[in-house]
């Protein structure tokens, strides 16, 4: 059989970059412009059923290894699994976590205080992390409240992209789980439950302009609400389809960087038996075109020197 494949989601991630907002307005006509499209990937009538059962992993803060302090506190005791938990408990509004991994450029989040432990993955792997808290003290001057050091050793290299963490939340009850387990059950491969998924994303859910337009920096989405409402903007997407596929047990990376100088985010799933697919995509067949995140919402194509042929794109982080 032929390999009808290499596939990525592109979308564009609102995470505090005003000129990520005008890149993201242009997705929507992308992610719309698929639908219709129906199944194209092969999978022979001799492979077994595949499970569709879910597969929900929850991250947990047993605080058998902490760190305290200013109001933050920092669980560590799941680094096997590829996570961190953080938490701030306090009256100051304005809090941020850094993850950073030996002395490179450290992931930054905003945590939301007075909420409870918020999982963040260890996505770089194995070796030594840096987690600490910080609360606002004024404009962008932040003081710590609680910092850590630890090693992580995981025997799963796959395991922070399984899990629920900030940025793909469910949980067994979460709607996009039953969803995805009802997409997934008619196939037999990890690669047609991807395909089932991102086309029941892209045939339900329309881009929000208006929330393009007006989202504030900090937004963290919330997928089953985009499975509810059937709308969304650029991270939307990306954390409904991440969400959905995890649920089923398939690694999916969040990955965010830059196609020629716009700022975008995308989807790397892995297949067993191929790896991480993550370079620009096509499906092998008529259906279906490249999945180029710089359409226009009115279907033309790009600026060729932005996005070319794939090659300009850098990924930055992985979530």
């Amino acid at each position: 059989m032929k390999k009808p494949y290499r596939l990525i989601l592109f979308i564009v991630l609102i995470a505090g970059l005003a000129t990520a907002l005008s890149s993201c307005s242009k997705i929507g006509g992308t992610l719309n412009k698929l639908k219709g499209s129906g199944p194209t990937v092969e999978e022979s009538s001799d492979l077994p059923a595949r499970d569709s059962t879910p597969r929900v992993y929850l991250p947990q803060a047993p605080g058998s290894q902490t760190a305290n302090g200013g109001g933050g506190a920092i669980d560590f005791s799941n680094a096997a699994s590829g996570y961190v938990m953080c938490k701030y408990d306090g009256s100051n509004p304005t809090i941020k976590v850094q993850v950073a991994f030996e002395g490179q450029t450290p992931y930054t989040y905003v945590l939301m205080p007075n909420v409870g432990f918020t999982a963040f993955p260890l996505s770089q792997g194995n070796g030594n992390y840096t987690v600490s808290v910080f609360t606002n003290v004024s404009g962008d001057q932040y003081a710590q409240a609680t910092s850590t050091n630890f090693s992580a050793q995981m025997a799963d290299e796959y395991q922070p992209f399984l899990h629920s963490n900030q940025y793909a939340s469910f949980t067994p009850e979460s709607a996009l789980v039953a969803k995805a387990a009802e997409e997934a059950a008619p196939r037999k491969t990890d690669l047609g439950v991807v395909e089932n998924i991102y086309i029941f994303v892209t045939e339900n859910v329309t881009y929000d302009y208006a929330k393009a337009a007006t989202v504030q920096s900090g937004y963290i989405p919330n997928p089953d609400e985009t499975l509810a409402t059937g709308t969304g903007i650029c991270f939307d997407y990306a954390s409904l389809t991440s969400s959905m596929l995890r649920s089923q047990g398939i690694p999916t990376k969040l990955v965010v960087g830059y196609a020629g100088e716009a700022y975008h985010a995308w989807i790397s799933v892995h297949v067993p038996g191929e790896g991480w697919v993550d370079g620009v995509i096509d499906f092998k067949n008529e259906d279906w075109t490249r999945m180029d995140p710089t359409f226009s919402a009115s279907g033309d194509k790009a600026d060729p020197n932005q996005v070319g042929d794939g090659t300009s794109y850098s990924p930055l982080y992985d979530y």
